[in-house]
């Protein structure tokens, strides 16, 4: 049996390939049989010539003589390979056919291309895969708009061609309102059908050439081109209709859904992409703040500035004062009611300055718990005081904590060690947690009260009354001692609300058999109805107030009696 072996243009054609011979010198191009079968729309006349072909390749016409100067030149005669990719297209309605182009060229006498020949192959599907990849990398999986990298980058762009041509635009932050409670409620993929619902409204009602992405989990970032001060209030307000007016349907059924934004124009309030986000995220920040699906523009602020700087300066101050060993405790006494004797001492947070002034707690909790450093100076202060303790076998002191200390495994690290290496000390020790904090979480403090309790502390809430927290909560607390809030004590004498607050505040401790302390203590007069309501210890400008002298010596710290 013979075996007919098909002709080699049929075989190419075949596997949508098609053989060429390209005479550069007269421009003449020469293709194998079946040519048709790859480029079934383009006449003959055009294959026939190398400069009416290139008139139908994108992007660019010259790829192919592009790519003949380019390669180097082959020596001994043999041919110089390429291999190029371009599409073909031969109408405007027609979608571009991909082409992988691969040859080699022959030098003339001049050593310029002078003879092309190669083989073109449709290659659709992978270019169809590497756009796939492309889109992959450049946009988000859930919603198709553009990442959070690529928005960035078109940000940028955007901000250089503004300041180049001098036009006005705006960078917007849409933010979900309280998404994670649509995760809690309805689980994780009916939050994500609203986030690509969401994304889709705001994509329906943008302009061409506005550039829409995925800022984070609940965030569109928008860039606005050409967009004035009232364009942009105009555009948010219909942004924000679209997102409020209609409820998303999800398999779940309806969810009711809201959206607040931020906004800054550019390049005028903002000059670098970073520059502009953290101006629209700031503007976020406020509109959720002062109301759930509102809008807020970035506008300069002086004071808003100048509270920055100080932030800036306070910031520097406090850490230098913590590495320079400034941070330091001033001790105030709180005694006993009847017997007018020092039963502890509260330790309470001073800063030294460089001009000898002294920051007092009140100038320095606030500034470092807005700033995010209290976590370390409660470490400090908690490495000052047990130093104290262990230097005082017989002193008992108390230190006030802020909230997220409670719940920093940090300072637990701290304390654990320090009161393994220093046995005794825990058992002289009061921490005093403020009544904010108790109600925030219950069974959260109630595990950091009885890890406390574990070492043998005792447990004092500050500032009782201010926060109105339940006796309920505060017997399941498990806390040993309850400061009433000076701010219903220092007026006593005159106020009959106050008398008749902190009576009842007494009177209900004592049945829960928990010890009271009343703060800011003024004078004698009310010094004495305390104590004949039963108030166990006061402590205020009466009795003194905070010192950095140490008001004991070994031989009184053995007589004081205990807080219990």
């Amino acid at each position: 049996m013979t075996t007919v072996v098909p002709p080699l243009s049929t075989i190419l054609a075949s596997l949508g390939h098609a053989a060429f011979t390209w005479d550069v010198g007269s421009d003449q191009m020469v293709w194998s049989d079946h040519v048709a079968s790859v480029f079934p729309d383009i006449p003959l006349n055009v294959l026939g010539r190398g400069a009416a072909f290139a008139n139908l390749i994108e992007p660019v016409r010259s790829i192919r003589t592009d790519a003949l100067a380019h390669s180097p030149l082959a020596l001994g005669g043999e041919g110089t390979p390429y291999r190029i990719e371009y599409a073909v297209r031969t109408s405007t309605s027609a979608p571009p056919q991909w082409i992988e182009e691969t040859g080699s060229w022959f030098a003339g006498a001049d050593g310029k291309p002078a003879r092309v020949q190669g083989i073109v192959r449709v290659n659709n599907e992978r270019h169809a895969r590497d756009e796939q990849l492309v889109k992959l990398s450049q946009n988000d999986p859930l919603t198709g708009e553009l990442n959070r990298t690529h928005l960035i980058a078109s940000l940028a762009e955007t901000l250089e061609e503004a300041a180049r041509f001098r036009t006005s635009c705006a960078f917007m932050l849409i933010g979900i309102d309280h998404l994670a409670r649509i995760n809690d409620a309805f689980g994780f993929d009916v939050a994500d059908a609203v986030i690509s619902e969401v994304g889709r409204r705001v994509r329906a009602r943008l302009r061409g050439g506005d550039v829409l992405g995925r800022f984070s989990g609940n965030k569109f970032g928008l860039v606005l081109k050409n967009c004035t001060i009232d364009e942009t209030n105009i555009a948010a307000e219909r942004f924000l209709a679209a997102i409020r007016d209609e409820v998303v349907p999800t398999k779940s059924g309806p969810v009711s859904v809201t959206a607040s934004i931020g906004a800054v124009i550019v390049p005028r309030h903002a000059r670098s992409a970073e520059e502009a986000i953290n101006r629209a995220q700031e503007t976020l920040d406020t509109s959720k703040r002062r109301r759930a699906g509102s809008f807020s523009l970035w506008r300069p602020n002086v004071e808003r500035d100048a509270q920055r700087r100080v932030n800036i300066r306070v910031t520097d101050e406090i850490v230098t004062a913590l590495n320079e060993r400034r941070i330091v405790t001033a001790f105030e006494p709180v005694v006993d009611t009847r017997l007018r004797r020092a039963s502890f001492y509260e330790c309470l947070v001073r800063m030294e300055q460089d001009d000898g002034r002294v920051l007092l707690a009140p100038d320095i909790v606030p500034v470092a718990e807005r700033l995010g450093l209290i976590r370390l100076v409660d470490h400090r202060v908690l490495e000052l005081v047990v130093a104290e303790l262990v230097a005082s076998p017989g002193v008992r002191l108390s230190l006030n904590i802020s909230p997220a200390t409670t719940m920093d495994p940090d300072w637990w690290a701290s304390i654990e060690s320090l009161m393994r290496a220093h046995p005794g000390v825990a058992e002289r020790l009061i921490v005093e947690i403020t009544e904010t904090v108790a109600i925030q979480d219950v069974d959260d403090v109630r595990g950091f009260v009885a890890r406390l309790k574990n070492f043998g502390s005792r447990i004092a809430i500050d500032d009782f009354g201010a926060g109105y927290t339940s006796f309920r909560n505060l017997r399941k607390l498990g806390v040993d001692i309850v400061k009433i809030d000076g701010a219903f004590v220092q007026n006593l004498a005159h106020s009959a609300d106050d008398r008749a607050f902190v009576q009842t505040l007494i009177d209900l401790a004592r049945r829960l058999e928990i010890k009271t302390v009343a703060e800011w203590v003024q004078d004698e007069q009310s010094a004495s109805i305390l104590r004949d309501w039963g108030c166990d210890y006061i402590q205020g400008r009466l009795i003194g107030l905070a010192s950095s002298e140490r008001p004991w010596s070994p031989a009184m710290a053995e007589a004081v009696p205990a807080a219990g």
